[in-house]
């Protein structure tokens, strides 16, 4: 029972320290406690549900032997994290078909390939990116948006995480926004990081690819409404011309709608990673929580993200990386 104790404290307590350090030890220890957080979470649902149909059985008058529910609760809980932790592993290639108006001739038929919330820290690291990457150039496409978090937040080597994007090289060139783990500390050492592959950092600010506008803007800047129009205004894109937006949460887009943005890009939900979060996920975000939805003449696109942030479950969503075709 100690054990036990220890053990249901023992992920804050390590995501704390793991905010500071950086070692081997602490990265076994954050993955192994990261597990045991999510089989909790699945072990109470498990056992409550369990309980509910044994007190079924005893109000029908069915006597069954306590422990043969105590058993079930336990192993529900652990197929269930096992599902999870396997899932969490398995990213997807998401494809999907945009129309925008007033885009330019160039860019129909082109592909671009959404990238969200990696998340390289103490659970996924080096292996993981360069794989993520390996999947992207597979896909061969024009251009590649990184929609934030692409680190975790806590102390790493971050040059050499970065080194896989620098396989990326798409004729019209790779982009990045920050999120919000990126600015739980210094975020100049994030963006000097991936800087340094080759890719393009965008901090609210506008570049015309082939005659289309990108704009990115960082997440502490697209948060509050008003903020983030001021924001959106400053880079001096053309409402009258398709505008793709890049910035990390769906959490303003009545704002994107009303500057005029065709298309807005953006990570960050996770969809909730797993049940039950992600009913507090889509509770939060509504119909933008997760995939292709239109708002007005805006379309969003809310994606998974490959990677996950605390317990490595995936139940009800999936990793994913996403290639977008515009015709």
């Amino acid at each position: 029972m100690i054990s036990l104790g220890i053990l249901s404290v023992s992920f804050l307590a390590t995501s704390v320290i793991g905010f500071r350090l950086n070692n081997v030890a602490l990265r076994f220890v954050y993955r192994v406690t990261a597990v045991w957080l999510g089989f909790v979470n699945y072990a109470f649902f498990s056992s409550v549900l369990c309980w509910l149909i044994y007190l079924a059985f005893w109000l029908a008058g069915a006597r069954i032997e306590r422990h043969y529910f105590a058993l079930a609760s336990l192993g529900l809980a652990v197929a269930v994290t096992a599902y999870g932790a396997i899932n969490s592993e398995w990213t997807r290639v998401r494809r999907i078909r945009v129309k925008l108006a007033k885009l330019p001739e160039s860019w129909r038929g082109r592909t671009a390939v959404l990238v969200s919330d990696v998340h390289l820290g103490n659970y996924r690291a080096f292996g993981f990116v360069r794989r993520v990457v390996k999947m992207v150039l597979r896909l061969n496409p024009d251009a590649v948006f990184i929609a934030g978090d692409l680190y975790d937040g806590t102390p790493a080597d971050l040059a050499r995480l970065a080194e896989p994007l620098r396989m990326l090289k798409p004729p019209l060139g790779a982009f990045f926004v920050e999120g919000n783990h990126e600015e739980f500390s210094d975020h100049t050492k994030y963006l000097k990081a991936v800087a340094a592959t080759g890719v393009r950092v965008l901090e609210n600010e506008k570049v015309i690819v082939d005659g289309l506008q990108i704009v990115g803007v960082n997440y502490r800047d697209a948060t509050h409404g008003e903020h983030f129009r001021k924001t959106l205004r400053r880079t001096g894109f053309d409402r009258g011309q398709a505008t793709i937006l890049l910035t990390h949460a769906p959490d303003r887009v009545q704002v994107s709608t009303e500057e005029g943005i065709s298309l807005q890009l953006s990570g960050h939900t996770h969809h909730g990673q797993f049940w039950p979060w992600t009913l507090v996920a889509e509770r939060m975000y509504g119909k933008f929580v997760y995939g292709l939805h239109r708002l007005g003449e805006t379309q969003v696109y809310t994606s998974t993200g490959a990677g996950t942030w605390g317990p490595p479950l995936r139940v009800g969503s999936s990793p994913e990386i996403v290639a977008i075709e515009f015709v």
